[in-house]
């Protein structure tokens, strides 16, 4: 634990790539493989779901720390953290833990969740006594379920990858799929040991970078591009190994049971088959005319060949619905009859990863694609399509198929050169995602609230209101991102000056800040009081020369939404 928390501090210290790179490995060449295994469960972003309520923990700190409510609702207002408001109020123990990480979560920590009040504070307690402060608040934010540290996944892959002389690919890819924190998991990912026995192991997504501008001659030849429609679905891999199928999705979550129209069509793939796609909420009746796969030429400036149409594709039956009709299901435990044919999902495929076993990711895309093209024709199911291509003879074609992303219920275009390999993770040059531009809305901030991690003594987390039809400010979007360090200070300094009420963290503010929101979708949502909801809306900028009276009504932005 000491050696954990040692590193967490060190990771929480610096915002340098380098140092935390250099803390990573010197961590992991050290701890016993029980511990680093459990250390790369936490820093890859997995957390156990809540040990103790939040609230019991405070109680039994006030308690412990001998001070009044008071004193610890201001400590945490101040803090803006509770893992470690708690670990600051509490006396200091004197003492510090040498037991493993291992012993700490396995015997002292999960067990905790299945006991009875009386014994969870007990055990709360002793912990509390036993740990040093720096301790107790990587503990406090074990328990809490809230633990999290400034190192991506990348960065972890990185370190281990060098601990272990494996390529970084390599870890990305064993670290992939549903695997126990255990020393025998982690031998695994730095040896190689059994590495590949697990047959559900989905490969590393390849990520694309967003193309902020007109490619033209940015990106050189068209003729080296392959373009296909940016779907907006759920991103997955489609496994068909060992006579089972699974369906990861790109958070690296098991959807199999989600999805068993698409389990049932995967009956009829070969053997070691993993296709890369979009899980997407279809209509099956006759879709428009720009569904279409009319080709693209290889960068040798040679078309691929030319196999009958069903092979590629050239007329795709129906059309995406949009993305709100997939949230229906999403999250929901139970799928009954009703709700499968209301929401049927297909599985839209745009590359082939393996096939009878063999990996295929460094092989040109030209190259999956043809193979895909053809093992889509020959399963001939209608829960399988393959992404169609997008034609045009020059980019200012390709541009002008791009503003029709909207009406066909797609984000934009992507965009990926013919000849590059499947790489891992997000890496510039050969996936581009050009996506239409987004949404834009004027909104008055009449909401505020405290963030968290480094902003936690800044109110960062804003609501947003548009005019109804009664002149009155409705509640339309929350956004958190945007802003400047020095704009957030300065919106901060406005919100302590016209606070008008408290709601416990949040605030009411004089509705007078005017603030251009923007977002990828929109659509109507009876969950919302505005009776609209959007996608990923940010702070685009802060209009300054506008003031709260000319921000947009709720009958503007009802117009964007898409037609029925």
């Amino acid at each position: 634990m000491k050696a954990f928390s040692d590193l967490y501090a060190a990771l929480d210290s610096t915002n340098k790539t380098n140092e935390k790179l250099a803390a990573l490995v010197g961590y992991f060449k050290t701890a016993p493989a029980a511990d680093a295994a459990w250390a790369v469960y936490f820093l890859s972003g997995y957390k156990p779901r809540q040990i103790v309520p939040s609230r019991k923990l405070v109680d039994w700190a006030i308690a412990e720390a001998g001070v009044p409510g008071w004193l610890f609702s201001e400590s945490y207002e101040a803090v803006g953290d509770m893992a470690e408001t708690i670990s600051l109020l509490l006396p200091e123990s004197g003492r510090s833990s040498d037991l493993p990480l291992k012993e700490w979560v396995e015997q002292r920590l999960l067990p905790l969740r299945e006991a009875g009040e009386a014994a969870q504070r007990l055990g709360v307690l002793a912990a509390w006594r036993e740990l040093s402060t720096a301790q107790r608040f990587v503990y406090n934010k074990l328990i809490t379920g809230a633990f999290r540290v400034g190192v991506s996944q990348l960065l972890v892959t990185r370190a281990l990858a060098q601990v272990s002389g494996a390529d970084p690919a390599v870890i990305a890819h064993r670290l992939m799929g549903a695997w126990e924190p255990d020393a025998a998991f982690y031998r695994g990912l730095v040896s190689g040991e059994g590495a590949a026995g697990d047959i559900s192991r989905p490969y590393p997504f390849f990520l694309a970078y967003p193309l902020d501008e007109a490619p033209g001659e940015n990106l050189g030849d068209l003729s080296a591009w392959q373009a296909e429609w940016k779907w907006d679905g759920i991103r997955a891999q489609l496994i068909r190994r060992g006579g089972q199928t699974f369906v990861w999705s790109r958070g690296e979550e098991l959807v199999t049971d989600h999805y068993p129209e698409i389990v049932e069509m995967s009956a009829w793939l070969p053997e070691g088959t993993v296709m890369d796609g979009e899980l997407l909420p279809w209509d099956p009746l006759p879709g428009p005319p720009p569904l279409q796969d009319l080709r693209l030429q290889t960068g040798a400036g040679d078309p691929l060949p030319d196999p009958p149409p069903e092979r590629l594709g050239i007329q795709v039956e129906g059309r995406v619905l949009p993305f709100a009709q997939l949230q229906r299901r999403i999250g929901r435990k139970t799928l009954d009859k009703k709700l499968l044919n209301e929401v049927p999902v297909i599985f839209m495929a745009y590359d082939l990863l393996e096939i009878d076993g063999q990996d295929l990711r460094s092989r040109p895309l030209s190259d999956r694609r043809e193979r895909l093209a053809g093992l889509v024709s020959r399963v001939h199911q209608e829960r399988l399509k393959l992404s169609p291509l997008v034609a045009a003879g020059s980019w200012d074609e390709l541009a002008a198929a791009r503003e029709r992303a909207p009406e066909l219920n797609v984000e934009g275009l992507m965009l990926k050169r013919v000849d590059a390999p499947y790489k891992t993770g997000r890496q510039r040059g050969d996936w581009w995602k050009w996506k239409i531009d987004p949404y834009t809305v004027d909104a008055v901030l009449i909401y505020a609230q405290r963030g968290s991690g480094k902003r936690a003594s800044l109110y960062t987390d804003y609501t947003f209101g548009i005019w109804d039809e009664q002149g009155s400010l409705v509640p339309f979007a929350k956004a958190y991102s945007g802003l400047t360090d020095e704009e957030i200070r300065e919106v901060d300094a406005y919100i302590r000056r016209n606070t008008v009420e408290k709601f416990g963290p949040v605030r009411t503010v004089r509705p007078e800040l005017v603030f251009e929101l923007a977002f990828a979708g929109i659509q109507r949502s009876a969950r919302h009081k505005s009776g609209i909801a959007v996608r990923f809306p940010r702070i685009n900028r802060w209009r300054r020369d506008k003031p709260a009276a000319e921000a947009d009504t709720l009958a503007t932005v009802r117009a964007l939404l898409p037609k029925d």
